[in-house]
């Protein structure tokens, strides 16, 4: 046989192998070989993979998710402060304006927190998320010595990711905007209208703070008891089940568990828990 019969019978074989093949595709046969329910995914994380894996693409998809609720809270929040300076501009523009204006910006601030508040809640799962890659694959990456926080790190994340849930309830959303944001906010407008009712009115208060109809003593009573109860939910002791909040006392520790006392000149130092420097 000469070299180009043996290479034509090459090139038939090869065409008759790739027609079996894709009868096998079409027909199923090679599905059953190889199992119904093949593992895509599997081996895609492998522990030893480096940075440059699709562990690092993971985790920038979830700080780019991240940052677009974040930019989400920010945007109501921006909101909130723009109806409460246009509020007050309005409400102390003119004696002949009415004090309950200020109380429609009461009204509308607290919309904004409860909007405020179901965006965290969805923030929260992603930044959460973005926590646990950072204690458990970067902050282990650069140290290896310091260990894993939690060892099943991998299974609540796989879990998390099969079955995304909320993690935090709508009542400590709003604990965490009203710390943040809010409560300064309903200060500086209940103050206001405290201001506006005794020290800008014509009557003497109670008369001046009525609306309409409704007494004085009625609306301010309403006053005190959204502001107690705002102020309530936002410093009553609780277990707080979000991830990754900056509190005081953890800006103050260093990572060996002392704390950081500033000098006069602005220099940070160490200082023991007894209160040692």
């Amino acid at each position: 046989m000469s070299e180009r019969e043996r290479a034509a019978a090459g090139e038939s074989a090869a065409r008759k192998s790739e027609s079996s093949a894709d009868a096998a595709t079409a027909d199923g046969s090679d599905d059953e070989q190889r199992g119904s329910d093949p593992f895509v995914g599997e081996g895609l994380l492998d522990r030893d993979m480096g940075p440059s894996s699709a562990m690092a693409h993971l985790y920038r998809g979830e700080i780019h998710r991240m940052k677009l609720w974040r930019e989400r809270l920010d945007k109501t929040t921006n909101w909130a402060v723009l109806l409460m300076a246009a509020v007050l501009t309005w409400a102390f523009s003119s004696e002949s304006n009415p004090h309950y204006v200020i109380l429609v910006g009461d009204a509308a601030v607290a919309m904004f927190l409860v909007i405020e508040a179901r965006r965290y809640r969805a923030y929260d799962v992603w930044r959460s998320r973005v926590r646990d890659l950072q204690q458990h694959v970067w902050a282990v990456g650069l140290d290896p010595e310091i260990g894993l926080p939690n060892d099943g790190w991998r299974e609540s994340l796989a879990q998390d990711y099969m079955s995304p849930r909320l993690k935090i309830s709508v009542e400590e959303a709003m604990a965490h905007r009203l710390r943040r944001v809010y409560f300064p906010l309903f200060t500086v407008l209940n103050g206001a209208w405290v201001l506006r009712v005794t020290a800008f009115a014509e009557t003497p208060w109670p008369a001046s703070a009525a609306v309409g109809s409704l007494p004085g003593t009625v609306v301010s009573a309403a006053v005190v008891v959204v502001y107690l109860g705002a102020l309530a939910i936002c410093c009553r002791p609780r277990t707080w089940h979000t991830r990754g909040e900056l509190l005081d006392e953890d800006l103050r520790q260093s990572p060996g568990g002392t704390d950081i006392k500033e000098n006069s000149d602005g220099a940070g130092r160490k200082r023991n828990p007894d209160g040692e420097a």
